[in-house]
């Protein structure tokens, strides 16, 4: 009988006592973390922003990202590739399914990257596969979402973290942490800086489709409705157009300055109950009387925001007042509010700290700094702000039962119809 060359040297080692090697890394020695002990990930939809996430998933030791799913083949492959090359080898399988990454049982989370339409959907999918979620921002279309997307992550037990990153940034938390702490006095204004409250119904021109193995167009539409394609939509464009991006681009920033005026005012557990808009600008105030400002802070540094950077939000008490922004600074009304030292520089989009937080969470079963249930009420502050943009008149929510008051005309939209078979 002939043996193989392996099973020869197998044998050969058996019988003459020759030492087993095992690497160090199979046995979580010298720093590394064992396989049985990792935390085994997967993607969908990981476009330039994913990519950004997905850089500090693969900087933890005890993280092996395993698989991507993305609907055009030319982004699966860029993923692939920077994984294969970030952990020297070939293992990264990809695939233009995502059912493919959800059916997989030795995965146990997933960093869904998507544009909007997708976000509450693919979440819920996952958390009904056993999948705990990293979701990038806004999770949701709609206040309906937002509650479908937290009533699923709280039902199926999964930890959940909605990609609002700077709830974990130094200068955001050390901000929050002012307002929190009672050191600027009673809070009776919260600020948040957002885009150009604008949105489009129109469609761009219809293009010839790629073949699905190269674009699944139906696929990339999901819960969107129907409408021809252009590649504009799949190269990132798709923002502002209402279909594709959440009411009047306010979630687009109102999911991280609104989400942290929500915590600075710690108001976590609730939401406003009055919202009026006044040209750009939209007013709220909360049941206990603090108001909340939603107005314009643009790439150009409109407005009179003093901490540079984007994304900017303002606390104010009755005794100063505090400033947060991306460039990792603040901004304060009196120079005793710095003692003690300001906080440590960190870029307002670094998700690093974010990620950990999450994979902690996962070990502990904790909830991490942008879990579920704020998420809801974040989102829902900013859908319910767009609503009465659209409508052009002040509206009441209930922050109880998290409908608008003597309202069926708000309240018809609080939902959008999801294309078949998206739509449960």
């Amino acid at each position: 009988m002939k043996l193989s060359r392996r099973r020869f040297l197998r044998q050969s080692a058996v019988a003459f006592g020759a030492p087993l090697f095992i690497p160090g890394s199979v046995l979580g020695l010298n720093g590394a973390v064992a396989p049985s002990n990792r935390i085994t990930v997967g993607g969908i939809g990981l476009g330039p922003r994913g990519r950004e996430v997905l850089k500090s998933f693969l900087s933890q030791r005890d993280v092996q990202f395993v698989m991507i799913a993305d609907v055009q083949e030319t982004r699966r492959e860029v993923v692939r590739v920077m994984v294969n090359r970030a952990y020297e080898n070939q293992d990264c399988a990809k695939t233009g399914e995502m059912f493919d990454v959800l059916g997989r049982k030795d995965i146990d989370a997933v960093v869904i990257a998507t544009g909007d339409r997708w976000h509450a959907v693919a979440s819920i999918l996952a958390a009904r596969a056993g999948k705990d979620v990293y979701c990038e921002k806004p999770c949701s279309m709609t206040v309906r979402e937002s509650q479908e997307l937290a009533d699923a992550m709280n039902r199926y037990g999964r930890v959940f973290q909605a990609g609002t990153q700077r709830r974990t940034v130094d200068n955001f938390k050390w901000a929050a942490n002012l307002a929190r702490t009672g050191r600027l006095g009673r809070i009776h204004t919260v600020h948040a800086g957002i885009l150009a409250l604008e949105e489009s119904h129109q469609w761009l021109p219809a293009e010839t489709q790629p073949a699905r193995e190269l674009v699944d167009w139906d696929r990339w539409l999901g819960p969107a409705p129907w409408r021809p394609f252009h590649k504009d939509y799949i190269n990132g464009r798709w923002r502002g157009y209402f279909d594709f991006h959440g009411g009047a681009a306010l979630p687009e920033w109102g999911a991280h300055t609104v989400d942290l005026c929500q915590w600075g005012a710690s108001a976590d557990a609730t939401v406003p109950v009055s919202y009026e808009a006044e040209g750009q600008t939209i007013h709220a105030r909360y049941a206990n009387g603090v108001k909340l400002v939603m107005r314009r802070a643009g790439f150009k540094g409109e407005g009179d925001w003093k901490a540079p950077g984007t994304c900017p939000v303002r606390y104010e008490g009755d005794e100063g007042w505090v400033e947060a922004a991306d460039s990792g600074k603040v901004a304060v009304s009196n120079p005793r509010l710095l003692e003690g030292g300001a906080p440590a520089t960190m870029a307002g989009t670094d998700p690093s700290k974010h990620v950990r937080d999450f994979l902690d969470c996962i070990r502990t079963r904790g909830q991490p700094a942008a879990n579920a249930d704020v998420t809801r009420r974040g989102h829902i502050v900013s859908h319910v702000a767009a609503i009465g943009w659209r409508l052009g008149r002040k509206v009441t929510f209930d922050p109880q039962s998290e409908t608008f008051v003597n309202d069926a005309e708000a309240n018809r939209m609080c939902s959008r119809a999801r294309r078949a078979p998206w739509h449960a």
